[in-house]
Order: structure tokens, then C-alpha cells, then sequence
């Protein structure tokens, strides 16, 4: 027995979301049937209202409704450093930290070759204006992921940064509080011996 036409169509657009196979579709498009009216609508609306209304700043590179970004029109940032980050997502994550209060810059990805993925389709060249255009930056944090990807984009950027006489820094990488070192794979202790600190 097939399903009707409308759940198959559910069932497959479940299926278009990352992680999401036939089963956990097929039990997300039976629970959706269940669900209050009002409440499908307003998941509908919030799906096209994240479609139509949201963009990508054009200072920064951050999702945002309005252009440009509260954080890029945000004063009492500390102007002197931007954070740079894969994805639009890790502003969020690195901006609940009471520590850093300074300026992003989203590449949207990361070099990888393998994939065809050069300098041209990421969000560089509007980050190397960006620096020509503001004289107050005096430093430039990476922080891609620590993958071989990551690191290689780090080492570019830094390349193409330091010439104009701004400080690029890269996160610490490591091992975790409270992890141990038997279970930590090779990456992870290389780096956490050349980042280590004096005591």
C-alpha cells in the first residue's frame, strides 16, 4: 500500500534535511499530521519567514533581517578585533562567550580542493576590504575547525592578513577540560603541545 500523495510529498521533504532518513521522515510527516492547525501554520510561516526575510549582511557575512547586522552596527564593540568563523552559525556559539566582545566575519566554508571549493567562493575578498577600509583593526582571530581544511584556510588567511601589519591569531586547540590523554587522537595532543602555556 502506498502512502497518499500529500504524505509522500511531506515524507520527502523531511527527507531533504540532513541526518533525516526515510524513518524518522515518515515519523516526522505523521506527527506533523497530528499536530493543531494552527500550529502547522505556524511552522509554515516560520519556514518561508526564514526563507524570504533572512540574508547575509554585507559587512560581516552573518544571517540577519536587517543590513547591516546588529553586531556590525553595534558601538560599543571592541572595533580593534574580528573573529572569523566557518559558518553563520558559529557567531552565535562564539558570542554567548562574556569574554570576546569584538566584531565577526562569516567565510561561509572553508578551502578544500577536494571539493573544488578555491578563494573565490568564499566571503574573503569582502574581508580583506573590510580591513583596508577600517584602520581601528588590530587583530584578526581565526577560527575555523581544527580539520585539515580548517587549518588550511587559517594558514591563507594569515598569509594575505599579516602584510598589511594585523596581528592573526588562531584559537587554541587542544585537549578538553577534564578529557584524557590516552583516549585523545594524535591531532588533538600535536596541538594541544604547541599551544601550551607557561605556568
Amino acid at each position: 500500500m502506498q502512502y497518499p500523495d500529500s504524505i509522500s510529498k511531506l515524507i520527502d521533504s523531511y527527507m531533504k534535511l540532513p541526518g533525516i532518513g526515510e524513518k524518522t521522515a515518515t515519523r516526522l510527516a505523521f506527527f506533523t499530521i497530528d499536530m493543531d492547525k494552527s500550529d502547522v501554520m505556524t511552522f509554515a510561516k516560520s519556514l518561508t519567514d526564514a526563507k524570504t526575510k533572512l540574508h547575509y549582511c554585507s559587512i560581516c557575512g552573518n544571517i540577519t533581517e536587517d543590513d547591516p547586522c546588529v553586531i556590525c552596527t553595534d558601538t560599543s564593540r571592541d572595533q580593534s578585533k574580528v573573529l572569523v568563523v566557518e559558518q553563520a552559525k558559529d557567531v552565535m556559539s562564539m558570542d554567548r562567550m562574556d569574554d570576546y566582545h569584538g566584531l565577526f566575519h562569516v567565510l561561509h566554508g572553508v578551502l578544500s580542493p577536494m571539493e573544488g571549493v578555491g578563494p573565490d567562493d568564499l566571503n574573503i575578498a569582502s574581508l580583506l576590504r573590510r580591513l583596508q577600509d577600517n584602520d581601528k583593526v588590530q587583530e584578526v582571530i581565526v577560527a575555523t575547525n581544527a580539520t585539515p581544511e580548517g587549518e588550511a584556510t587559517a594558514t591563507y588567511l594569515a598569509r594575505l592578513i599579516k602584510p598589511a601589519g594585523i596581528k592573526v591569531t588562531r584559537l587554541a586547540h587542544g585537549l578538553s577540560v577534564g578529557s584524557d590523554i590516552e583516549y585523545a587522537d594524535q591531532m588533538t595532543l600535536m596541538k594541544a603541545v604547541e599551544g601550551r602555556t607557561e605556568l
